[in-house]
């Protein structure tokens, strides 16, 4: 304990960035935020040309390395495999040692990222208490949806990999067996570690919000219902399945607004072509963060039906403009809702989603007092689940039961 009387906290995140976007900006929000609460050392790497987190976290000790040069040129190979992880790995324990050889020791050590469960922490067996996670990921796409998969890169297939990983790698059992708590970022997480003699396990997604929007009353407004579909577009974030619901509603006044972009543009395209939609989808492309607040405020329903979604931050920023959402059961968007404010689907084939997506929307276009009391419903949610306040109360507990505070 700090003679401040503050925890001292280490923080493990190789990426950490609040300019940045993905799990780097996961990451900052959660050491900008502790550091509010505790006395926080971070040990982090950077990218050329970025600001590094020492000059982001004023009061906060950060011990950084430059990330290894090239990593940077092949960004989703980067964000999947994370090549740099090793040497990050490798100099966090070196230096975690030496401090530790020093008499300098903490109360308390967290690696919050990666989410992926496929890399060994450099805090864990140092005899500190250490919490990992939120993690996830490592879940399948279902068998019939692989076909359509065939596009996908190589490297996305690597996934696959992880489970046996999981099982056969000690440095990688090491770590989870070694913590005090494995926090999950839903409840599947523990699923996929059944293998492994955890001490403890929590749930708590990786990302929060800092704020739900003001309540929007959407009774008033004339023309098509909007619905929406934000994220990279992927085979697996569902937006074919969207597409093929919006072909069965052809005797329904509803268009399609899609944000992101992806390796599976072209065929969500031609797929709107083919069903004719064109008057009906609209694809926005990639946008600044700012602007996508905005297609959340005039949007009417939020479909996300990704299969495959570890987390799916979006589902808590559509609960916060007070929208319904339909989402898949499986994965984090179907544990970040319930079913007061969500319609959460199976995922068997893509005519069984797009028909039971196609039924959910259909449900929400026709009752508008249903989706006015959804709406409202994800904001109360939103509220009582999803703040970074409540998020952050609840990993204080959690530190106060691993580490106690002496007297």
């Amino acid at each position: 304990m700090s003679m401040a009387g503050r925890r001292k906290v280490l923080l493990v995140a190789p990426a950490c960035d609040g300019d940045d976007v993905g799990e780097s900006w996961v990451a900052f929000q959660w050491a900008s935020l502790l550091a509010e609460r505790v006395d926080l050392t971070l040990l982090s790497t950077y990218k050329r040309g970025h600001r590094p987190p020492s000059q982001q976290l004023p009061g906060v000790e950060v011990v950084e390395w430059p990330e290894p040069p090239g990593v940077h040129r092949f960004e989703r190979l980067n964000s999947l495999m994370q090549p740099g992880y090793a040497p990050f790995e490798f100099r966090a324990r070196r230096w975690l040692k030496q401090r530790l050889a020093s008499g300098d020791g903490f109360d308390i050590a967290h690696q919050v990222v990666p989410v992926a469960m496929r890399y060994p922490s450099p805090a864990a067996g140092l005899g500190i208490p250490f919490v990992i996670g939120p993690v996830g990921g490592s879940l399948s796409s279902p068998p019939a949806f692989a076909e359509e998969e065939g596009a996908t890169p190589w490297y996305q297939r690597l996934r696959a990999l992880d489970r046996w990983r999981m099982r056969a790698d000690p440095l990688l059992r090491r770590t989870y067996e070694s913590a005090d708590c494995v926090i999950g970022v839903a409840p599947y997480a523990r699923e996929l570690l059944s293998g492994l003699r955890l001490k403890r396990f929590e749930v708590m997604s990786e990302t929060a919000i800092h704020a739900v929007k003001p309540p929007i009353d959407r009774s008033g407004r004339s023309g098509p219902v909007r619905l929406l579909h934000v994220g990279r577009i992927i085979r697996t974030k569902g937006l074919r399945d969207v597409i093929r619901a919006l072909g069965l509603l052809a005797d329904l006044d509803v268009v399609l607004d899609v944000v992101g972009d992806g390796n599976d543009r072209a065929a969500c395209e031609a797929l709107v072509a083919e069903l004719g939609l064109q008057d009906r989808v609209v694809f926005h492309g990639a946008i600044p963060r700012a602007e996508v607040d905005g297609f959340y405020e005039r949007a009417d329903v939020f479909v996300f039906p990704s299969y495959r979604e570890p987390g799916g931050n979006v589902s808590l920023e559509a609960m916060a403009y007070s929208l319904p959402l339909v989402v898949c059961r499986r994965g984090g968007p179907g544990a970040n809702v319930d079913d007061s404010c969500a319609f959460r689907l199976d995922a068997v084939s893509p005519e069984q989603l797009a028909a039971d997506c196609a039924a959910a929307v259909r449900r929400l276009v026709e009752d508008p007092g249903l989706r006015a009391r959804m709406g409202a419903a994800a904001r109360i949610h939103a509220e009582r689940a999803h703040l970074w306040s409540a998020r952050l109360d609840q990993l204080s507990s959690l530190y106060d039961e691993l580490a106690p505070r002496s007297a």
